[in-house]
């Protein structure tokens, strides 16, 4: 046997279209993870400004224009209302001018980000510096001290959407990449919920009373966690369904390349470059993150959104799994075979 091949032994036109598969992830994963927080900076920050009538404006249209555009501020009626949009996650900070004195104060969030939080009070320090005033800082919503720089709730949801495409891909190869007829796919999806409420409850659990890194509903998170293990999974035996293995690939493009670089966890949403922050919040990891953040530490608020998210991926997912199944009917081997054609010839699945 030629040198020749030994090679194509080795390496099969399949194996190798799998290979450049896999460089292609690889090189989308530097490029998405390095191009969204190789440099991050604060852009169009939601932000408050509590000021008296007649500066108001003027301090609204100020720090509107500093350079870069960190801030997108808009005038709030009173403190207590800057407050509730903080709470409410509708804005990330505010400042609230004196009328009296020459200290101002900053509210902010570190909850939501404590890199963010830090960004906004080196910013509105030189901002008052430069009117020889000065700025204390509030914050509305802290992060816990065992929430070391408010990434808890990133890497715990990071750690549910890898248990999703785990079991999913080892369900869907478990069977030698057999496409899913009917009863498989819904065994598989009972499978994976029974597996979203485990890893769901588990994962609460260990961050929660076992750590102390997040306060919050324990069942809350859990029942995020479950949305969140269920969402990935289901759209990952979906992808399988539809494109085989080559789906096991589109779920890592779509949660690892795509999902985490742009979730908001290492650095918020308002400090990554516009094509990470428009992704982000339409991706499993960015919406379970943002609901995590809230359930610790905005007693719920803002996460209605997010939770539709992740819902339509699961529906999405389970869906497509199952109609995609009900195109084929079992084999006299336990296999699949495509509907209305013979097992012993013709269109075999594989």
């Amino acid at each position: 046997m030629t040198f020749v091949d030994e090679v194509k032994n080795a390496v099969t036109p399949r194996a190798a279209l799998l290979v450049i598969g896999v460089l292609g992830l690889q090189l989308l994963f530097i490029a998405s993870y390095v191009g969204a927080l190789h440099k991050p900076k604060p852009t169009d920050v939601a932000f408050g400004v509590v000021a008296p009538q007649q500066a108001s404006q003027q301090l609204v249209t100020q720090l509107d224009g500093l350079p870069g555009g960190p801030l997108d501020p808009r005038a709030v009626s009173s403190e207590a209302e800057a407050r509730k949009q903080i709470t409410n996650r509708e804005i990330d900070g505010a400042l609230i001018v004196s009328p009296q004195g020459s200290t101002d104060t900053l509210l902010v969030a570190s909850g939501g980000g404590t890199v963010l939080s830090s960004a906004l009070e080196r910013i509105l320090t030189q901002v008052e510096a430069g009117q020889q005033r000065t700025v204390r800082t509030v914050d509305v919503a802290p992060a816990s001290a065992d929430d070391f720089d408010g990434l808890s709730s990133f890497y715990l949801v990071v750690g549910w959407c890898v248990g999703g495409y785990l079991c999913a891909s080892i369900l869907a190869i478990s069977a030698g990449t057999k496409p899913a007829n009917r009863q498989r796919a819904l065994i598989r999806t009972a499978v994976m919920a029974v597996y979203a409420v485990a890893g769901g409850i588990g994962g609460a659990v260990i961050i929660g009373p076992i750590l102390g890194a997040l306060p919050g509903s324990v069942w809350g998170l859990a029942g995020l966690g479950a949305l969140v293990v269920f969402s990935v999974g289901m759209t990952t035996l979906a992808l399988e369904a539809l494109t085989g293995i080559v789906g096991i690939g589109l779920a890592v493009l779509i949660i690892v390349v795509a999902g985490n670089p742009s979730a908001g966890g290492a650095f918020p949403l308002p400090m990554l470059p516009d094509f990470w922050r428009a992704i982000g919040p339409a991706l499993p990891p960015g919406a379970g993150t943002w609901v995590a953040r809230s359930i610790a530490y905005f007693r719920g608020n803002a996460a209605t959104g997010p939770l539709l998210v992740l819902s339509a991926w699961a529906v999405a997912g389970t869906a497509l799994t199952l109609l995609l199944s009900m195109r084929r009917r079992g084999g006299p081997d336990g296999g699949s075979v495509e509907a209305g054609s013979s097992p012993s010839g013709g269109s075999t699945a594989v």
